[in-house]
């Protein structure tokens, strides 16, 4: 058996009872593996003097005995009242694991000290396995430690009576919470947490919950996946876990090399939600308003064939009523034939079949013809080819070919390499420009049959147009994806380059867009494409120009056809792994908004139609749109190298209204009109096939 120890308590007073004095200097309290401090104060008395402690050695069979000898009637009441007494400064402390009841009596050591007198006003913590949420008194006068020893070894004590004891100390504790004297409170509830300050969730480890700092063990550091740590704290994190670590917020795969340092003496994040939340506004804002200007282009076309076919009928309706008036003053014979042969003669019945063979003209017995133009001045055809007598005079020309009588007259020299560009102005002035794979681009005056100006641009050349809104200026698509820009004022040199922006591939094709007074449309300037993309370099004035990226599909843009008047344009694409056929793409060309008002208005361009071909494409055919004859929308022809065939197809509906046969594949397209009469003329490598409109 252990002894117990005791600090004496002062002296009772006289006529006081022995089992009292004992009752209130021990206090005995079953619990199970909880240790118990209790810490007594004892009050003032008249004179100031508190009694000494000193400590006692017990053996633990003295207090069996002082239990056992008050278990009368008063010993039961002293020791309630000695229970109420060290109550109020009793502070128990229970171990963190809630073991079983100890089935052994408990032994404890007991030390009562002698508190300070500034101490008796302090709070308390009051716990009783047998009161429950009860609120706990003020302060007491003495406080009682007990701080429990090893279990007795021996068993055949009997604890029954202690546990009796314990019960009625607490049912009599309890009866007297409703008698507290006046002027004892309650203690106060404990003071909430403070405040973190400036420091917020954001500012600290969510591992130990301690700030971040900027250098040491315990440095900000972050994840694969973004989230923030201590690095001392994630480190140890990752290093338990070993082989299957994971991040403590998202639980996401994670190891101790994903750790990354942060140098960051202040981390912020800024709160963009608003702006994003906008800027998504503002995109689907911008893709409406994309669809409403393809639609509204959609429109637009549908409403010129509507409009053209609403004047046709007018004039068939004006017809119909002369002949009506014939037919009153002459016989009813007479009307019936004219009117069937309106009828026969209708709008709808050409576009089954608009164009009819006309003639075919052999250009070059041994091929080689590569592209078309055609002068208006002079009523005649040029088409490129390789020099007839290459012995005599090497290189490459043109050849002059006369509507009059459809025959070729006599061939050009002009280049050294083969011909990739032709083209005229609109002064009919018979100036022809050319351009080759020789780097040079030249004119070349068809009244003499002369070259009058050579430029040398140091790169091969694979196109060239005039600028329809000055003619002094004239464009060279280089093999570079730069296009040089030339004044025929001076003979020099070019005056300006525009560098490509994106793909340095070659400048397959040039055309420019005159100004018009167009409300979707009305800027002027040149198309530049190429196999990486297009280009519209807007001209702002004589020397500036502005370059705008047109949304085409990279990789396949072969040609860029543009027809001036409906401000729309045919892109060409060859066949690729997603697409197996050949394409040609109608595109509006429309003028967009600006993002921010101190910019000016952006171009753009919007898909509308989309006509399919064959699937075979080796060479870089040209293509064309152009006006109906007839007046009724707009025409889009193209060649077909896997039926050698030229497509016709209404651009408003996607329509196929026929298939001129060729021999060879097509490789350009021009739409004329000469004597009053419309031809479509395709050319292969030796021959031009002549359509005439019916």
């Amino acid at each position: 058996m252990e002894a117990m120890e005791i600090d004496p308590q002062p002296e009772a007073p006289a006529g006081s009872d022995n089992s009292a004095s004992a009752a209130e200097a021990l206090v005995i309290s079953s619990d199970s593996g909880s240790s118990t401090e209790v810490d007594e104060e004892e009050e003032d008395d008249g004179d100031g003097a508190a009694a000494s402690r000193q400590q006692l050695r017990l053996p633990a069979t003295w207090a069996f005995s002082q239990r056992r000898a008050g278990r009368g009637a008063a010993a039961a009441e002293a020791q309630a009242s000695a229970r109420r007494r060290l109550r109020q400064g009793l502070r128990v402390h229970y171990s963190s694991q809630n073991a079983a009841s100890s089935r052994g009596f408990p032994y404890f050591l007991l030390r009562v000290p002698t508190a300070a007198p500034d101490q008796q006003s302090s709070s308390t913590e009051v716990s009783d396995s047998s009161e429950e949420g009860e609120a706990a008194p003020a302060a007491p006068a003495e406080a009682v430690e007990t701080v429990a020893p090893a279990p007795p070894t021996n068993p055949s004590v009997d604890n029954s009576d202690d546990h009796i004891q314990v019960q009625e100390a607490d049912a009599a504790d309890g009866d007297t919470k409703e008698g507290q004297p006046d002027g004892v409170q309650p203690p106060a509830a404990p003071p909430p947490q403070a405040s973190q300050g400036e420091e917020g969730e954001s500012d600290t480890c969510s591992i130990c919950f301690e700030a971040y700092t900027t250098a040491g063990e315990h440095r900000i550091a972050a994840l694969r996946c973004g989230h923030l740590f201590g690095y001392t704290c994630i480190h140890r994190w990752l290093t338990a876990q070993r082989s299957a670590g994971k991040c403590p917020q998202c639980n996401k795969k994670a190891k101790r090399s994903d750790i990354l340092r942060l140098y960051a003496p202040k981390l912020r994040a800024m709160d963009n939600s608003e702006h994003e939340s906008l800027k998504k506004v503002l995109e689907e804002e911008q893709s409406l308003r994309r669809k409403a200007e393809l639609e509204s282009a959609q429109y637009k076309l549908k409403l010129q064939v509507v409009s053209n076919k609403y004047g046709q009928a007018q004039q068939e309706l004006q017809e119909l009523r002369a002949q009506m008036a014939q037919t009153r003053r002459g016989s009813v014979a007479v009307y019936s034939s004219s009117s069937s042969s309106s009828l026969h003669c209708g709008p709808d019945r050409p576009k089954l079949a608009p164009y009819g063979f006309f003639d075919a003209v052999l250009v070059s017995q041994n091929g080689g013809c590569r592209v078309l133009s055609y002068c208006e001045a002079m009523s005649c055809l040029l088409a490129s080819q390789p020099s007839p007598h290459a012995t005599l005079v090497p290189g490459w020309g043109v050849k002059k070919v006369s509507l009059a009588n459809l025959k070729s007259s006599q061939y050009i020299p002009i280049h050294s390499n083969q011909i990739r560009g032709l083209c005229f102005n609109r002064q009919n002035d018979s100036l022809l420009l050319s351009a080759a794979l020789d780097c040079t681009i030249k004119l070349t005056s068809l009244l003499t049959n002369t070259v009058v100006q050579t430029y040398n641009t140091g790169k091969p050349v694979w196109s060239c147009c005039w600028c329809l809104d000055s003619t002094n200026y004239v464009y060279a698509g280089l093999s570079n994806g730069s296009v040089l820009v030339y004044d025929i004022r001076d003979t020099s040199t070019h005056v300006q380059e525009l560098e490509p922006l994106r793909s340095k591939a070659q400048v397959a094709s040039l055309c420019y867009v005159p100004k018009a007074a167009s409300s979707s449309f009305p800027c002027g300037g040149l198309i530049a494409g190429s196999p990486g993309g297009g280009c519209f370099w807007e001209q702002v004035n004589d020397s500036t120009y502005k370059p705008h990226m047109l949304p085409l599909e990279a990789g396949g843009c072969t040609d860029i056809q543009v027809e001036t008047e409906s401000r729309h344009c045919l892109v060409t694409y060859r066949p690729s792994r997603f697409n197996p056929n050949l394409r040609c793409v109608l595109m509006a060309l429309t003028r967009t908004p600006p993002e921010d008002l101190n910019q000016p208005p952006g171009c753009c361009c919007s898909p509308v139609q989309t006509f399919t071909a064959g699937s075979s494409c080796k060479h870089l055919t040209k293509n064309a749109i152009f006006t109906s004859p007839d007046g009724g929308g707009a025409l889009v022809c193209a060649g077909d190298e896997a039926s050698n065939s030229t497509m016709v197809w209404e651009a408003a509906g996607g329509a196929l209204l026929q298939k001129l046969p060729a021999d060879l594949p097509v490789l350009d397209i021009a739409p004329l009109r000469a004597s009053g009469d419309n031809y479509l003329v395709a050319l292969t490598e030796k021959m031009m096939k002549l359509y005439k409109w019916k």
